[in-house]
């Protein structure tokens, strides 16, 4: 295990909700504080959304690890969501040799990718983004009583995982998980 990840390992989930913000572009060089509120309203913002239906099609994929993803929303042409198998598959070994089955039984990582998505497919259509940017308060414009909120790259991440979380009653989020399967892919990387 490389330093980054037994410092993620020790990060409590809103500390690497902070490093994601931290390591999004256009987030370079703002407050910490500013990120930690960030981070913490979308964390609580994803883990209050009720329950959603997934209308998304799911297709399976076997290429996630070489693109680095577990699962993908998309939109267009119809709304589907791509579950990576391999990436899944990954994930439940890493589970297992990290001892971490107390915070992810098995199968809760494709149960918390299709709740991750489920999110993204909600923000996508429906009137919860403006309402995740309400809760962010990151306000770009007023004038009198009209307040325009702004976009806050990576809030979107945070809340999904929060929903997954949540919904799937796992002992972390399923970033923490995330991120320590992207370090493992890297050292395996590194040493091939």
């Amino acid at each position: 295990m490389t330093a980054a990840a037994r410092a993620a390992e020790a990060a409590d989930d809103i500390q690497l909700a902070v490093q994601l913000l931290a390591g999004t572009p256009t987030h370079e060089g703002r407050d910490p504080e500013l990120l930690r509120q960030w981070a913490h309203a979308a964390d609580e913002f994803g883990a209050a959304l009720p329950a959603t239906e997934f209308h998304s099609e799911v297709v399976e994929r076997a290429d996630g690890l070489e693109l680095g993803l577990l699962a993908r929303y998309r939109s267009r042409p119809r709304p589907t969501v791509e579950l990576f198998t391999d990436t899944l598959d990954a994930a439940e070994a890493l589970i297992d040799e990290r001892g971490w089955r107390h915070w992810y039984p098995p199968g809760s990582p494709r149960a918390a990718a299709l709740a991750h998505e489920a999110v993204h497919e909600r923000l996508h259509h429906g009137p919860d983004r403006d309402a995740l940017k309400r809760a962010l308060g990151h306000v770009v414009f007023r004038a009198g009583r009209f307040t325009r909120y702004g976009h806050v790259a990576g809030a979107e991440e945070i809340a999904a995982h929060a929903y997954a979380r949540t919904v799937c009653g796992l002992g972390r989020s399923p970033l923490h998980l995330t991120a320590a399967l992207a370090d493992a892919v890297d050292v395996a990387v590194r040493e091939k």
